[in-house]
């Protein structure tokens, strides 16, 4: 299918808890490579697959964004799951379904991931910090329905999505890291 278009707040979709992926059929692979296409031609660094309107536990990120990276490649994550947090770190974040807004996040500095890759070999719990962890757990949410404006307070929210929902909002600014 190749590039698929991304859901925009308010789409419902963005707000489901992602269903647990069965096995990795061909229609998830398809999936996968779709979501690896169209984060590549979005410049993201991550993206979660109720973004392009799939309610499945997968996610693809680039880890080449982030010198040291344990994994070399854009990579799908199937079942992903956060086995291990810690630190505390403040990040500004972006989102593909939320163009031209950027906050910034508390998020844990030093996660554990695990899942499987889209090829279907176990993660086997592998440590990513910095802006990697940011992404993963960015996009762990996505999975639970947790949107990145949720992470900040009431007044912050507000004044957020007033701008995002704004008919004079500018075009977003893609030299910015988005999930």
């Amino acid at each position: 299918m190749g590039i698929r278009p991304v859901v925009k707040y308010p789409n419902p979709v963005l707000r489901e808890k992602a269903r647990e992926v069965e096995g990795l059929t061909p229609e998830v692979e398809c999936l996968l490579k779709d979501m690896l296409e169209t984060m590549e031609a979005a410049k993201a660094v991550g993206l979660a697959a109720n973004q392009v309107g799939v309610p499945l536990r997968v996610f693809v990120f680039d880890p080449r964004v982030q010198e040291g990276s344990p994994l070399k490649a854009p990579v799908g994550i199937v079942n992903p799951k956060i086995l291990e947090a810690s630190g505390a770190i403040l990040w500004e974040e972006g989102c593909l379904s939320f163009p031209g807004i950027e906050l910034n996040i508390a998020r844990s500095e030093r996660i554990v991931l695990d899942g499987l890759t889209q090829d279907g070999q176990p993660l086997g719990g592998i440590e990513l910090d910095g802006l990697l962890a940011v992404c993963a757990q960015h996009e762990v949410d996505h999975l639970d329905g947790v949107l990145f404006i949720d992470h900040v307070s009431k007044l912050k929210r507000e004044i957020a999505l007033k701008r995002y929902l704004s008919p004079c909002q500018k075009e977003h600014d893609q030299a910015k890291a988005h999930f």
